[in-house]
């Protein structure tokens, strides 16, 4: 079942949420009775990760442009709430959601809004490539590391557009946009993203070297040419764009999200359970997929579903590094890490992407984790359960894992700041529900 937006208004849970950086205080939170084995059908949403660009990107066309499988998560209503300060209309409807870019008519993007969510950032492209101009703050978003923007910057500079910075906003400019060979220091997901819309609309065609591979830029490029764009290369180490095309209306549907459908799988494998995970695209978990069948789970793969069954004690998976796309998903570091809190043996986890994404670590330690950190690399050795206690998530992902340990443990655990497990799933306690969790928003 699709979870789709209930309609125009924003539930006064979320809206709580949305408020955070304004002062307001927090007051939701998880309420978790552990030990329930996890079992049944769980059908996924689309992908947080991939439906933001789409949404940005919906700016470059300036047509209709219908985004269907679109998830109900409180980024997803920033992005959308931003696109309508730009003067883009944005109509729900029962089966997706309707963005009519051509009455946009500000390019200045509200400082609040851009510190809501990190994802913001990807408006740089497509402002420049429809307005030629776009003014914003650095983005916010969750508190794992730094993530400067300068291989954005760069590669917009490559594109012709001139970006002066002062007292933490950027103005970007560019009278012409021409394309251009645009060399990624580190194949970075956003500025891949950034560099395809921008290059959209420049003259002539542009080479993004050793871009990100993620199925996400996939399906952003499969958005772009479908509205008419000719993009091609994405998912491979070179992506070709040729630009100054024409655009029309389209409805598109966005890939399952992988990273809600190893979380599910996670949460399962932490109580022994089994669950069918339906519309699911299990070529894009094969990493994680093959990470839970070290542990011990057995895993049947279809066309568009997965299968998992846990054993009643899952065993220690000896490493775990993250790398981009197609290697180990940072954005399932902590649930992986969180579920070898309880395996037999010691896992080592080693997070090369951000710097301080181990936060939830010491919240895991109350629940009686035996978790060793040390820089970059957690040294995790296997307790026979843990135990519910108070925590609080400090990040998306984080946060995520603290569920997926409450659901485990023994005994009440109740989750703190859940604002932050909004901004990536759906409806996160109800879609639970039904696969026997014991868990309730409070």
């Amino acid at each position: 079942m699709n979870r789709m937006f209930k309609g125009h208004e924003m539930s006064a849970k979320i809206m709580r949420n949305m408020l955070f950086c304004g002062g307001v205080i927090f007051v939701d939170h998880y309420r978790i009775n552990g030990g329930n084995r996890l079992s049944g059908e769980y059908e996924l949403t689309g992908a947080k990760n991939a439906v933001l660009p789409i949404l940005a990107a919906t700016i470059v066309t300036g047509n209709k442009s219908k985004i269907k499988s679109c998830p109900d998560l409180s980024d997803v209503r920033t992005m959308l709430f931003i696109l309508q300060e730009l003067g883009c209309k944005v109509t729900y409807e029962s089966d997706g959601i309707v963005v009519d870019s051509s009455t946009i008519d500000s390019y200045t993007i509200s400082e609040s809004l851009m510190r809501e969510m990190r994802s913001s950032v990807f408006l740089m492209g497509p402002m420049i490539a429809r307005c030629g101009k776009v003014i914003l703050s650095y983005p916010g978003g969750c508190e794992i590391g730094l993530r400067p923007i300068d291989i954005h910057l760069s590669a917009l500079r490559r594109l012709g557009v001139s970006i002066k910075e002062s007292h933490g906003f950027l103005e970007c400019t560019a009278d012409k946009l021409v394309g251009n060979r645009i060399l990624m220091d580190f194949p970075s997901v956003g500025a891949t993203e950034n560099a395809m819309m921008a290059a959209t609309a420049a003259e002539g065609e542009t080479r993004i070297i050793n871009p990100a591979k993620e199925p996400e830029i996939v399906d952003l490029q499969n958005f772009l040419n479908s509205c008419g764009a000719e993009i091609r290369g994405a998912g491979t180490g070179e992506i070709v764009i040729n630009g100054g095309k024409s655009y029309h209306e389209i409805e598109h549907k966005v890939i399952p999200d992988r990273i809600e459908g190893g979380t599910i799988l996670a949460a399962v494998a932490m109580t022994g359970g089994n669950v069918l995970l339906k519309n699911a695209m299990p070529e894009h978990m094969s990493i994680t997929l093959s990470k839970l069948r070290e542990a011990g789970c057995k895993i049947k793969e279809g066309k568009d579903f997965v299968e998992l069954i846990a054993p009643n004690r899952l065993k220690a998976i000896e490493t775990i590094r993250t790398q981009p796309y197609p290697g180990f998903p940072t954005d399932m570091q902590s649930q992986l890490l969180t579920v070898m809190t309880v395996a037999q043996g010691t896992s080592v986890v080693t997070e090369t992407i951000f710097e301080s994404r181990f936060k939830h670590v010491e919240e895991l330690r109350k629940m009686g984790a035996k978790v060793k950190v040390d820089g970059r690399t957690a040294i995790i050795t296997g307790v026979k359960s843990l135990t519910g206690a108070r925590v609080f998530a400090r990040d998306l992902r984080g946060g995520a894992s603290l569920v997926i340990a409450g659901l485990g443990a023994e005994g009440e655990t109740i989750v703190e700041n859940i604002h932050h497990i909004d901004r990536g799933y759906d409806r996160f306690e109800s879609a639970l529900q039904r696969i026997g969790a014991d868990i309730v928003r409070a």
